[in-house]
């Protein structure tokens, strides 16, 4: 069984234009949402053992909001190829993965194809289509290798997006 939490970067600012895609940092809400989702996935012993994220100045940050909350989180591996990943580069990814629990930060609108490719069935609610920022997908997949997952084979437990948790 390996499980995945799949989570888009927290709210980001647009206060500086001249900024670069990739520099833009989280805003006040997205550093908050970030903590509030670390707390959730705490509270429901959703703790990962490898965290593979875009190296996007706003996935990093997100990281380091949630990682306070896990006891016991590990280093994040900051993945270049997360960076506006589409949905296959985002499994070719996540098939290199080495623990049982892992956790993918990553960019829309790639990471909304993949969520939705990889459930059998979706969770219940208005924003897993949108995947919002902050938005968290948790789901199962029953294989003994990331290296097996295909779409289609995740069974999604949770989902979540920052403003229910407000």
């Amino acid at each position: 069984m390996k499980r995945l939490i799949l989570t888009r970067h927290a709210k980001s600012s647009w206060d500086d234009p001249a900024s670069a895609d990739h520099e833009r940092p989280l805003n006040e809400r997205g550093r908050l949402a970030a903590a509030d989702l670390g707390q959730w996935l705490a509270s429901r012993g959703y703790v990962p053992g490898q965290v593979l994220c875009s190296d996007a100045l706003r996935t990093r940050q997100t990281w380091e909001g949630i990682a306070p909350a896990l006891p016991g989180a590990p280093a994040v591996e900051l993945k270049p190829a997360l960076y506006h990943a589409g949905a296959d580069v985002m499994l070719a990814v996540l098939r290199h993965a080495t623990t049982d629990v892992v956790m993918v930060i990553g960019h829309n609108p790639g990471i909304s194809e993949f969520a939705q490719r990889l459930v059998a069935r979706p969770p219940v609610s208005d924003g897993f289509a949108a995947y919002p920022t902050g938005a968290t997908l948790v789901c199962d997949f029953a294989v003994d290798s990331w290296a097996d997952i295909a779409w289609g084979q995740g069974v999604a437990d949770d989902f979540i997006v920052p403003r229910e948790l407000a």
